[in-house]
């Protein structure tokens, strides 16, 4: 799915904290967002639901077997909450291992700094639904594979390849 994120601004980047507060509001309404969702079995389904010069949001549906694999969200901090549903979340401190893994039920939130690893995935038995905040807006993300000793780069994806 190819997205036009547009050109970055200079803006400072809202915290982390101000990200979750971004989230947790928008999923306290439904009505602006529930009816923009579309379930796709192939992949996941994702639509850019804001975007401002300081931060962007991001609608997510997930089904079965979906996954974003090991990744992060380059120069941009972010914050997620799971509006509907239950996902399941790998994650690094860093690069290496160990690894924790969390369980995401409806109302959770996450949020995290530039350096943030994990991997998301649907982990329940219907839909679920979650929205992104990232500030700066997403420009770049870099991929990882898990290894033995931990995650190793693999790749780096633009806008181009969402």
């Amino acid at each position: 799915m190819s997205v036009d994120l547009g050109p970055h601004s200079p803006v400072s980047p809202l915290t982390p904290a101000a990200l979750r507060a971004v989230v947790v509001d928008l999923a306290a309404q439904p009505d602006r967002w529930l009816g923009r969702v579309r379930l796709t079995a192939r992949e996941r389904w994702y639509e850019r639901f804001v975007h401002e010069a300081d931060h962007e949001v991001w609608l997510i549906s997930w089904l079965p077997g979906q996954s974003t694999g090991f990744h992060d969200h380059g120069r941009s901090g972010g914050a997620f909450v799971v509006a509907l549903g239950e996902l399941g979340e790998l994650a690094l401190g860093g690069t290496e291992l160990p690894l924790t893994v969390r369980r995401l039920t409806a109302g959770t939130v996450r949020a995290f700094g530039p350096q943030y690893v994990h991997d998301v995935r649907h982990v329940g038995g219907g839909p679920a639904v979650t929205l992104h905040a990232y500030s700066p807006p997403l420009g770049v993300m870099s991929r990882y594979e898990l290894g033995a000793g931990g995650l190793v780069r693999t790749g780096q994806e633009g806008p181009e390849q969402w």
